[in-house]
Order: structure tokens, then C-alpha cells, then sequence
């Protein structure tokens, strides 16, 4: 090739923790200055909007793209990148699938705004003043971008070519994109289908976590902090939430080595549409309460008590997917109360 191919990376609504986990590849991040050029990454460089929108269309080779999108920035640099890139991938769990930024769409926009300008108790705002899109001053007309009643997810707004999940991704994904992006750019070589989920697997977590499984019955579960774990053994035997049944491999089971649940940041397995549900039906398989003699109402009591020491459900099962999710959001009714929708 005459030309090194044009990398992009671009952060929208996260954390920012992707744009440093490029870090992570360690010395290939030598090669990856030796085979592209870097044509547009604001993160770590002067990068104007200007100098994106100066750019043919198609002109950039491939972009990492990390965010959910939250305001009508992210949706306009969304599909700004998108024409201009000729590979677009969706880079970790909140571009994937909305993330942490997607469980305000348990709220609506303005129960958000009142937190966060209004209730705040670090807030001192007297005189009740929340952002506006349009602000006179004498010097002119002064503009912020929209913040959306919905966060969506990269590929609900535009067209997605690859997904790399976690969050952040794991170095030994990230540079599984980059070179085989880079593979096929300079040697011709092959490309993945369009929407395939590289560098991760195709099993669950716990296929590739190493504690020790056993039949589970379960009667109550805990928060991390109430108790310590048993090490080498299961954590959901052990009555902490650990979403690897449903949540695809990729990762080396890095939280569970450390006692910590698998909170479901590489995403759903193949073929299941909704994550959060595939957990709640694995959970619901192992509680352990009541037997064939009781009553059916007993039994739900029973079985409710159970379920009660989840602390947030909704948090818990979704906390990454639920703008892929079957609930998306939740809905004001007339009454002003919340419901799922």
C-alpha cells in the first residue's frame, strides 16, 4: 500500500476507561503507529470536528467507536464517523449495548435532570437553573446538544460492522481487531461477516472460569460485601450473583478469580435476545426452597423471600444490556408513574 490505513477512535457516552484500555496492548502499541496513521482520536490529540468533517467520506480505514449514545452530539458524531469510515466498530459494552449509561432509561429525562440540578444535595442552585439547548448572551446564541429521554446503543443509530465487547475490552481483543483489520487492509486478507463480535467466544463465562461447580440450591443471596467467599468454589453457589451462565466468554473469567461476580459485560450468548431474562431464568432454576408436598402459595411466598435479597434486579441482570434489552426503557404513564416499556 502507498498510504498507511487511517485509524480513528472516538468516546461518546462512557466512562472514558475504553480510550485508555488501548494502553493496554502494551509494545504492540508500537505497531499499531507503525501500520496506521492516526486520523482522528480527540482523546489524546487536537483533533477538531472541522478537520473529521474536512475528510472524504470513506477516508478513515476503521473506527473504534466507545460510548453509548446519550445527546444528539453522540448521534450526529455517530453518523458523521459512520460515513466517513469504511470499517465501524462498535468498541466495548456501551457502544455494544447501551451499558451503564442505558439503565437511566429506567427514568425518564427529567427525574435525571431533578437529581442531578434539583434533589442534589452537593448542589447549591437557588434559583433552579438546568441546562438549556439554547442560551441568549450578549455575545451571541450559545447551543448545547440535546440530552436524549433514551440512551441507544452504537448500532441502534447507525450501521455497526464488528462488535468488541467489555468493559473495557481485554488487550488480547483489542489487538484481535486491529490486526485483523489491518491484515485485511494491507494483504488482502479476509474480513469477518458483517456483525460478527470478534476477538470474544461463543460459550458462557463459566465454561472458562476454573472454580469448582456442584449442584446449586440456593436460599438467600448476598451483596459482595456481606460475606467472604469460599475460594476455589463456585460465588453463585454461594449465593453471589455471578451472571456467567448467561454472559458470552471472552474475559479469562477475571472477576470470578477475584471473588467477584461476572456482572455480564462481554454480552449475550448467541442466540439470546434478551440477557437480563436468560439470568433471571438461570436463577430461577437453582432456587432451593419448599418441596412437592407444600402449597402452591406457600411455595411463592417461599420462593418471593428468595428473591427479595437481590438488591436491585433491574441493575443487577441489565447493568449491560438493557438498551439491547426486550424492556429498552421504561414509560411515564398519565398518572405520572413509571412503567416498563
Amino acid at each position: 500500500m502507498s498510504e498507511k490505513p487511517k485509524l480513528a477512535m472516538y468516546w461518546a457516552a462512557s466512562c472514558g476507561g475504553c480510550e485508555i484500555s488501548v494502553l493496554n496492548i502494551g509494545d504492540k502499541i508500537l505497531t499499531v503507529d507503525e501500520i496506521f496513521d492516526l486520523v482522528f482520536f480527540p482523546c489524546i490529540a487536537d483533533f477538531k470536528h472541522h478537520d473529521l468533517e474536512a475528510y472524504p467520506d470513506a477516508y478513515i480505514d476503521v473506527c473504534l467507536f466507545n460510548g453509548a449514545i446519550r445527546t444528539s452530539e453522540n448521534e450526529d458524531m455517530a453518523k458523521l464517523l459512520r460515513r466517513k469510515s469504511k470499517v465501524l466498530v462498535a468498541y466495548g459494552s456501551c457502544a455494544y449495548e447501551g451499558s451503564i449509561p442505558a439503565l437511566s432509561n429506567l427514568t425518564t429525562k427529567e427525574a435525571t435532570f431533578n437529581t442531578v440540578y434539583f434533589e442534589n444535595l452537593s448542589i447549591d442552585n437557588p434559583d433552579q437553573i438546568s441546562p438549556q439547548v439554547e442560551t441568549e448572551v450578549p455575545e451571541g446564541l450559545l447551543t448545547l446538544p440535546s440530552f436524549y429521554n433514551t440512551v441507544k446503543s452504537l448500532d441502534q443509530v447507525v450501521d455497526v460492522d464488528y462488535y468488541l465487547p467489555g468493559c473495557p475490552p481485554e488487550p488480547e481483543q483489542i489487538w484481535a481487531v486491529l490486526e485483523v483489520v489491518a491484515n485485511a487492509l494491507i494483504n488482502d486478507g479476509p474480513l469477518p461477516p458483517a456483525g460478527s463480535i470478534i476477538g470474544a467466544g461463543t460459550v458462557a463465562v463459566c465454561e472458562e472460569c476454573n472454580l469448582e461447580k456442584n449442584v446449586k440450591s440456593i436460599t438467600h443471596f448476598y451483596r459482595p460485601y456481606e460475606i467472604q467467599p469460599e475460594p476455589g468454589l463456585c460465588l453463585l453457589e454461594q449465593g453471589l450473583i455471578c451472571v456467567g451462565p448467561a454472559t458470552r466468554a471472552g474475559c479469562g473469567a477475571l472477576c470470578p478469580q477475584v471473588g467477584m461476580g461476572c456482572r455480564g459485560c462481554y454480552g449475550p450468548l448467541d442466540g439470546v435476545e434478551d440477557q437480563g431474562a436468560k439470568m433471571l431464568s438461570a436463577i430461577a432454576s437453582v432456587v432451593g426452597v419448599g418441596d412437592s408436598t407444600q402449597e402452591e402459595h406457600e411455595l411463592e411466598a417461599k420462593i418471593n423471600a428468595v428473591m427479595d435479597t437481590i438488591a436491585d434486579p433491574s441493575g443487577t441482570f441489565y447493568r449491560f444490556s438493557m438498551a439491547h434489552s426486550l424492556l429498552r426503557r421504561v414509560r411515564a404513564n398519565g398518572n405520572g408513574k413509571k412503567e416498563v416499556s
